[in-house]
């Protein structure tokens, strides 16, 4: 069962409407992965729920990333977000590695880039929002 709630990851990405009104997906490929990787650790409920809440916000984001810029004079988008691999690309991935002290999501992160370990994917069964048909 997931530590975090709609509610708790609300709170640190703005939630697109239009792409869902559930953060089910991403809550769910967060708790696996917490339980896998970081369960075994120290750590108290409270700190798995914020690890697990700060990756969910990790998985959402990378579905829809957050504005950075956007110009209305030369009609140009820019989104935030840094050139990393894995849970480095988005601020609530980074955030996760830091909650995470054991580094145990850390470990996860460069196995990956090494080869050694396949990521987690998230399957989304909603349809995508192309904002060019609501003009």
């Amino acid at each position: 069962m997931a530590r975090t709630t709609l509610a708790l990851v609300s709170e640190i990405v703005d939630v697109d409407t239009n792409i869902s009104s559930t953060l089910t997906p991403f809550i769910t490929a967060a708790n696996e992965l917490v339980t896998e990787v970081c369960s075994d650790s120290s750590y108290t409920d409270a700190r798995l729920t914020l690890i697990e809440t700060w990756l969910a916000g990790h998985f959402y984001a990378m579905r829809d990333q957050a504005l950075d810029t956007d110009r209305v004079d030369v009609l140009s988008t820019k989104f935030q977000y840094k050139i990393g691999l894995f849970l480095q690309q988005t601020k609530q991935g980074q955030t996760a590695l830091i909650l995470d002290t054991a580094g145990n999501l850390a470990q996860l992160s460069k196995r990956m880039e090494d080869g050694e370990a396949s990521g987690v994917s998230v399957f989304w069964p909603g349809e995508d929002y192309d904002s060019e048909e609501d003009e």
